[in-house]
Protein backbone atom coordinates (compact mmCIF):
# COMPACT_ATOMS: atom_id res chain seq x y z
CA UNK A 1 0.00 0.00 0.00
CA UNK A 2 1.20 3.37 -0.89
CA UNK A 3 0.11 6.24 -0.35
CA UNK A 4 0.83 9.31 -3.55
CA UNK A 5 0.70 12.81 -3.88
CA UNK A 6 -1.02 15.27 -6.21
CA UNK A 7 -3.02 12.27 -8.62
CA UNK A 8 -4.97 13.26 -11.60
CA UNK A 9 -8.03 11.76 -10.76
CA UNK A 10 -8.87 11.32 -14.55
CA UNK A 11 -8.94 7.35 -14.79
CA UNK A 12 -10.91 6.95 -12.02
CA UNK A 13 -14.34 8.88 -13.06
CA UNK A 14 -16.33 7.97 -15.71
CA UNK A 15 -17.02 11.32 -16.31
CA UNK A 16 -13.25 11.65 -17.38
CA UNK A 17 -13.18 15.38 -15.37
CA UNK A 18 -9.56 15.98 -14.84
CA UNK A 19 -8.95 17.10 -11.51
CA UNK A 20 -6.27 16.55 -8.49
CA UNK A 21 -6.45 14.70 -5.46
CA UNK A 22 -4.11 15.92 -3.23
CA UNK A 23 -3.63 12.28 -2.04
CA UNK A 24 -4.27 8.71 -3.02
CA UNK A 25 -4.13 5.31 -1.97
CA UNK A 26 -5.71 2.41 -3.45
CA UNK A 27 -7.05 0.05 -0.46
CA UNK A 28 -6.66 -4.37 -1.13
CA UNK A 29 -7.46 -5.14 2.18
CA UNK A 30 -9.87 -4.55 4.88
CA UNK A 31 -6.62 -4.60 7.25
CA UNK A 32 -5.06 -1.55 4.78
CA UNK A 33 -8.23 0.35 5.22
CA UNK A 34 -8.17 0.02 9.05
CA UNK A 35 -4.71 1.17 9.45
CA UNK A 36 -5.31 4.04 6.42
CA UNK A 37 -8.26 5.10 9.58
CA UNK A 38 -6.26 4.68 12.14
CA UNK A 39 -3.23 6.28 11.47
CA UNK A 40 -4.46 9.34 9.37
CA UNK A 41 -7.76 10.24 11.91
CA UNK A 42 -6.57 14.11 11.23
CA UNK A 43 -6.72 13.82 7.57
CA UNK A 44 -9.52 14.63 5.29
CA UNK A 45 -10.93 11.21 3.30
CA UNK A 46 -12.55 10.62 0.18
CA UNK A 47 -13.71 7.00 -0.94
CA UNK A 48 -13.62 6.16 -4.13
CA UNK A 49 -15.74 3.13 -5.98
CA UNK A 50 -15.83 2.77 -9.33
CA UNK A 51 -16.23 6.40 -10.51
CA UNK A 52 -19.49 5.95 -12.16
CA UNK A 53 -22.18 7.95 -9.90
CA UNK A 54 -20.36 11.05 -9.06
CA UNK A 55 -19.54 14.69 -10.98
CA UNK A 56 -16.13 16.13 -9.80
CA UNK A 57 -16.04 20.19 -9.61
CA UNK A 58 -13.00 21.03 -8.20
CA UNK A 59 -9.81 19.55 -6.52
CA UNK A 60 -10.03 16.44 -4.34
CA UNK A 61 -7.99 18.36 -1.28
CA UNK A 62 -8.30 15.02 0.44
CA UNK A 63 -6.42 11.48 0.73
CA UNK A 64 -8.91 9.65 -1.53
CA UNK A 65 -9.30 6.10 -0.58
CA UNK A 66 -9.62 3.65 -4.41
CA UNK A 67 -11.63 0.63 -2.78
CA UNK A 68 -10.26 -2.30 -4.37
CA UNK A 69 -11.10 -5.05 -2.04
CA UNK A 70 -12.05 -8.37 -4.02
CA UNK A 71 -13.40 -11.42 -4.58
CA UNK A 72 -16.87 -13.37 -4.52
CA UNK A 73 -18.24 -16.63 -2.61
CA UNK A 74 -21.37 -18.88 -2.05
CA UNK A 75 -21.89 -18.57 1.38
CA UNK A 76 -24.92 -21.02 1.46
CA UNK A 77 -27.44 -22.82 -0.73
CA UNK A 78 -30.32 -24.10 -0.37
CA UNK A 79 -32.83 -25.94 -2.74
CA UNK A 80 -33.85 -23.05 -4.81
CA UNK A 81 -31.85 -20.41 -3.60
CA UNK A 82 -28.04 -19.22 -3.16
CA UNK A 83 -26.27 -16.74 -1.24
CA UNK A 84 -23.31 -15.03 -2.51
CA UNK A 85 -20.96 -12.57 -0.86
CA UNK A 86 -18.95 -10.39 -3.01
CA UNK A 87 -16.45 -7.61 -2.26
CA UNK A 88 -16.90 -4.13 -2.69
CA UNK A 89 -14.03 -3.05 -5.02
CA UNK A 90 -15.65 -6.08 -7.86
CA UNK A 91 -16.75 -4.28 -11.07
CA UNK A 92 -20.80 -4.65 -10.85
CA UNK A 93 -21.31 -5.91 -14.97
CA UNK A 94 -18.56 -8.22 -14.54
CA UNK A 95 -20.05 -10.22 -11.21
CA UNK A 96 -23.50 -10.10 -12.76
CA UNK A 97 -21.85 -11.86 -15.43
CA UNK A 98 -20.24 -14.33 -13.21
CA UNK A 99 -23.77 -14.73 -11.76
CA UNK A 100 -24.86 -15.72 -15.14
CA UNK A 101 -22.61 -18.13 -15.85
CA UNK A 102 -23.39 -20.41 -12.70
CA UNK A 103 -27.00 -19.58 -13.66
CA UNK A 104 -27.99 -18.29 -10.84
CA UNK A 105 -31.14 -15.56 -11.66
CA UNK A 106 -32.00 -12.03 -10.23
CA UNK A 107 -29.33 -9.59 -11.31
CA UNK A 108 -30.06 -9.83 -15.47
CA UNK A 109 -32.00 -7.07 -15.68
CA UNK A 110 -29.13 -4.74 -14.02
CA UNK A 111 -26.90 -6.02 -16.49
CA UNK A 112 -24.10 -3.26 -18.09
CA UNK A 113 -25.03 -0.79 -15.04
CA UNK A 114 -21.47 1.01 -14.75
CA UNK A 115 -19.69 1.23 -11.23
CA UNK A 116 -18.64 -1.63 -8.20
CA UNK A 117 -20.57 -3.86 -5.90
CA UNK A 118 -19.83 -1.81 -2.94
CA UNK A 119 -21.49 1.01 -3.97
CA UNK A 120 -24.54 -0.41 -5.57
CA UNK A 121 -27.02 -0.39 -2.17
CA UNK A 122 -25.86 3.27 -1.64
CA UNK A 123 -27.95 4.15 -4.62
CA UNK A 124 -30.47 0.54 -4.87
CA UNK A 125 -29.08 0.85 -8.50
CA UNK A 126 -32.43 -0.52 -10.48
CA UNK A 127 -33.44 -0.61 -14.17
CA UNK A 128 -36.22 -2.39 -16.31
CA UNK A 129 -38.28 -3.44 -13.37
CA UNK A 130 -35.78 -4.42 -11.00
CA UNK A 131 -33.89 -2.90 -8.17
CA UNK A 132 -31.42 -3.84 -6.20
CA UNK A 133 -33.24 -4.50 -3.20
CA UNK A 134 -35.40 -7.42 -4.63
CA UNK A 135 -32.31 -9.62 -4.11
CA UNK A 136 -30.24 -7.91 -1.56
CA UNK A 137 -29.93 -9.99 1.10
CA UNK A 138 -27.24 -8.14 3.77
CA UNK A 139 -24.12 -6.19 3.55
CA UNK A 140 -20.90 -5.62 5.79
CA UNK A 141 -19.54 -2.08 6.34
CA UNK A 142 -16.89 -0.46 8.49
CA UNK A 143 -18.10 1.61 11.17
CA UNK A 144 -15.73 4.60 10.89
CA UNK A 145 -15.87 5.79 14.82
CA UNK A 146 -15.33 2.09 15.94
CA UNK A 147 -12.90 0.25 12.55
CA UNK A 148 -15.52 -2.36 13.34
CA UNK A 149 -17.34 -4.49 10.48
CA UNK A 150 -21.02 -4.43 11.63
CA UNK A 151 -23.73 -6.13 9.27
CA UNK A 152 -26.98 -4.82 7.73
CA UNK A 153 -30.34 -6.34 6.61
CA UNK A 154 -32.45 -5.58 4.33
CA UNK A 155 -34.48 -4.10 6.81
CA UNK A 156 -31.81 -1.87 7.94
CA UNK A 157 -30.81 -0.59 4.96
CA UNK A 158 -34.28 1.02 4.46
CA UNK A 159 -34.20 1.07 1.09
CA UNK A 160 -36.34 3.23 -1.41
CA UNK A 161 -36.24 4.80 -4.93
CA UNK A 162 -32.69 5.34 -5.24
CA UNK A 163 -32.28 5.58 -1.90
CA UNK A 164 -31.06 3.61 1.24
CA UNK A 165 -29.71 4.59 5.07
CA UNK A 166 -26.10 5.42 3.29
CA UNK A 167 -27.35 7.94 1.73
CA UNK A 168 -28.70 9.91 4.70
CA UNK A 169 -28.55 8.78 8.51
CA UNK A 170 -25.49 6.47 7.68
CA UNK A 171 -23.80 8.65 5.37
CA UNK A 172 -20.10 9.37 6.22
CA UNK A 173 -20.14 7.41 8.58
CA UNK A 174 -19.51 3.30 7.25
CA UNK A 175 -18.09 2.01 3.73
CA UNK A 176 -19.50 -1.31 3.05
CA UNK A 177 -17.23 -3.63 1.98
CA UNK A 178 -19.22 -6.35 0.85
CA UNK A 179 -22.86 -7.42 -0.21
CA UNK A 180 -24.61 -10.80 -0.26
CA UNK A 181 -27.24 -11.41 -2.70
CA UNK A 182 -30.02 -13.72 -2.78
CA UNK A 183 -30.62 -15.53 -6.60
CA UNK A 184 -32.28 -17.88 -7.39
CA UNK A 185 -31.10 -21.41 -8.77
CA UNK A 186 -33.93 -22.50 -10.56
CA UNK A 187 -37.45 -21.78 -11.28
CA UNK A 188 -36.01 -18.25 -11.96
CA UNK A 189 -38.66 -15.35 -12.00
CA UNK A 190 -38.26 -13.14 -15.21
CA UNK A 191 -38.87 -9.72 -15.69
CA UNK A 192 -39.85 -9.29 -19.55
CA UNK A 193 -42.46 -6.78 -19.90
CA UNK A 194 -40.31 -3.22 -18.84
CA UNK A 195 -39.41 -1.05 -21.58
CA UNK A 196 -37.98 -2.69 -24.56
CA UNK A 197 -37.22 -5.92 -23.44
CA UNK A 198 -39.71 -7.65 -24.97
CA UNK A 199 -39.39 -6.19 -28.49
CA UNK A 200 -35.57 -6.80 -28.34
CA UNK A 201 -35.99 -10.21 -27.34
CA UNK A 202 -38.63 -10.70 -30.67
CA UNK A 203 -35.41 -9.15 -32.52
CA UNK A 204 -33.24 -12.05 -31.15
CA UNK A 205 -35.92 -14.41 -32.34
CA UNK A 206 -36.38 -15.70 -28.57
CA UNK A 207 -39.65 -16.92 -27.81
CA UNK A 208 -38.93 -18.63 -24.18
CA UNK A 209 -36.35 -16.22 -23.09
CA UNK A 210 -33.42 -17.71 -19.99
CA UNK A 211 -31.63 -15.08 -17.65
CA UNK A 212 -29.28 -15.25 -20.29
CA UNK A 213 -30.94 -13.84 -22.62
CA UNK A 214 -32.65 -11.38 -20.80
CA UNK A 215 -29.34 -9.80 -20.01
CA UNK A 216 -28.06 -10.10 -23.83
CA UNK A 217 -31.23 -8.17 -24.68
CA UNK A 218 -30.61 -5.48 -21.58
CA UNK A 219 -27.01 -5.15 -23.05
CA UNK A 220 -28.23 -4.36 -26.24
CA UNK A 221 -30.23 -1.69 -25.34
CA UNK A 222 -28.19 -0.19 -23.13
CA UNK A 223 -25.36 -0.19 -25.77
CA UNK A 224 -27.50 1.40 -28.12
CA UNK A 225 -28.90 4.32 -25.86
CA UNK A 226 -25.95 4.70 -23.96
CA UNK A 227 -22.36 6.04 -24.26
CA UNK A 228 -19.58 3.62 -23.40
CA UNK A 229 -17.70 5.80 -21.07
CA UNK A 230 -14.55 4.53 -22.44
CA UNK A 231 -14.92 6.84 -25.34
CA UNK A 232 -17.15 9.37 -24.47
CA UNK A 233 -17.11 10.55 -20.55
CA UNK A 234 -20.76 10.35 -18.46
CA UNK A 235 -22.74 8.71 -15.78
CA UNK A 236 -24.85 6.99 -17.33
CA UNK A 237 -28.51 8.66 -15.99
CA UNK A 238 -27.84 12.21 -14.32
CA UNK A 239 -31.30 12.76 -12.71
CA UNK A 240 -33.90 10.58 -11.08
CA UNK A 241 -37.69 9.84 -12.58
CA UNK A 242 -39.66 12.04 -10.54
CA UNK A 243 -42.67 10.77 -8.43
CA UNK A 244 -45.62 13.65 -8.54
CA UNK A 245 -49.18 13.50 -7.10
CA UNK A 246 -51.90 12.28 -8.95
CA UNK A 247 -53.61 15.34 -9.10
CA UNK A 248 -50.28 17.29 -10.61
CA UNK A 249 -49.72 14.19 -13.40
CA UNK A 250 -53.54 15.07 -14.17
CA UNK A 251 -52.68 18.55 -14.49
CA UNK A 252 -49.74 18.12 -16.89
CA UNK A 253 -51.82 16.00 -19.09
CA UNK A 254 -54.18 18.37 -19.81
CA UNK A 255 -51.22 20.58 -21.53
CA UNK A 256 -49.34 17.31 -22.83
CA UNK A 257 -51.49 14.27 -23.74
CA UNK A 258 -48.77 11.93 -24.87
CA UNK A 259 -46.74 11.77 -21.39
CA UNK A 260 -45.62 8.83 -20.71
CA UNK A 261 -46.21 7.73 -16.95
CA UNK A 262 -46.12 4.70 -14.28
CA UNK A 263 -48.30 4.16 -11.62
CA UNK A 264 -46.45 4.10 -8.21
CA UNK A 265 -48.65 4.01 -6.35
CA UNK A 266 -52.48 4.77 -5.81
CA UNK A 267 -51.87 8.55 -5.48
CA UNK A 268 -48.30 8.28 -7.11
CA UNK A 269 -47.35 8.40 -10.25
CA UNK A 270 -43.68 8.28 -11.85
CA UNK A 271 -42.81 10.22 -14.98
CA UNK A 272 -39.73 9.51 -16.81
CA UNK A 273 -36.61 12.78 -16.68
CA UNK A 274 -35.69 11.65 -20.22
CA UNK A 275 -39.20 12.12 -21.52
CA UNK A 276 -39.33 15.55 -19.86
CA UNK A 277 -35.52 16.96 -20.57
CA UNK A 278 -36.34 15.78 -24.42
CA UNK A 279 -39.65 16.91 -24.67
CA UNK A 280 -38.12 20.88 -23.24
CA UNK A 281 -35.58 20.57 -26.25
CA UNK A 282 -32.16 19.60 -24.94
CA UNK A 283 -31.66 16.13 -25.87
CA UNK A 284 -28.92 16.24 -28.30
CA UNK A 285 -28.11 19.87 -27.69
CA UNK A 286 -23.95 20.36 -27.16
CA UNK A 287 -22.35 22.83 -25.96
CA UNK A 288 -18.70 23.11 -26.60
CA UNK A 289 -17.07 20.24 -25.68
CA UNK A 290 -19.73 18.85 -23.54
CA UNK A 291 -23.64 18.42 -23.64
CA UNK A 292 -26.97 16.00 -23.37
CA UNK A 293 -26.12 12.86 -25.56
CA UNK A 294 -27.90 12.64 -28.64
CA UNK A 295 -29.43 9.49 -27.74
CA UNK A 296 -30.56 9.26 -24.35
CA UNK A 297 -31.39 12.93 -22.95
CA UNK A 298 -31.40 11.56 -19.33
CA UNK A 299 -27.23 11.63 -19.94
CA UNK A 300 -24.88 14.31 -19.65
CA UNK A 301 -21.56 14.08 -21.66
CA UNK A 302 -18.34 15.22 -21.47
CA UNK A 303 -17.44 15.10 -24.93
CA UNK A 304 -13.04 16.57 -24.62
CA UNK A 305 -11.41 17.73 -21.30
CA UNK A 306 -14.98 20.05 -19.94
CA UNK A 307 -15.12 21.07 -16.67
CA UNK A 308 -17.00 19.14 -13.98
CA UNK A 309 -18.10 23.31 -13.21
CA UNK A 310 -19.41 23.22 -16.87
CA UNK A 311 -21.29 20.14 -16.52
CA UNK A 312 -22.90 20.81 -12.84
CA UNK A 313 -24.41 24.34 -14.66
CA UNK A 314 -25.80 22.61 -17.47
CA UNK A 315 -27.55 20.23 -15.34
CA UNK A 316 -29.34 23.11 -13.08
CA UNK A 317 -30.25 24.79 -16.45
CA UNK A 318 -32.39 21.68 -17.06
CA UNK A 319 -33.62 21.57 -13.66
CA UNK A 320 -34.99 25.18 -14.06
CA UNK A 321 -36.62 24.76 -17.34
CA UNK A 322 -38.02 21.46 -16.61
CA UNK A 323 -39.69 23.11 -13.79
CA UNK A 324 -40.70 26.30 -15.61
CA UNK A 325 -42.11 24.28 -18.41
CA UNK A 326 -43.59 21.42 -16.58
CA UNK A 327 -43.95 22.53 -13.08
CA UNK A 328 -42.21 19.28 -11.76
CA UNK A 329 -38.64 19.17 -9.92
CA UNK A 330 -35.94 16.77 -11.22
CA UNK A 331 -33.26 15.79 -8.72
CA UNK A 332 -29.71 14.41 -9.43
CA UNK A 333 -29.64 10.66 -9.19
CA UNK A 334 -25.32 11.71 -9.60
CA UNK A 335 -23.46 12.29 -6.27
CA UNK A 336 -21.72 16.06 -6.79
CA UNK A 337 -18.70 16.95 -5.23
Amino acid sequence: MQILDNISLKPYNTFGIDVNARQFVAVNTIQDLKFIYSNYKNTNKFILGGGSNMLLTKPVDALVIQLNLKGKSIINTTENHVLIECQAGENWHEFVLWTLKQDFGGLENLSLIPGNVGTSPIQNIGAYGVELKDHFYSCNALNLDTLQIETFSKADCDFGYRHSIFKQEAKGKYIITSVVFKLSTKNHTLHTNYGAITNELEAMNVKQPTIQDISKAVIAIRESKLPNPKIIGNSGSFFKNPVISKSQFLQLQDNFKDVPHYIVSKNEIKVPAGWLIETAGFKGKTFGNYGVHKKQALVLVNYNDAKGEDILNLSKLIQNTIYRIFNISIEAEVNIF
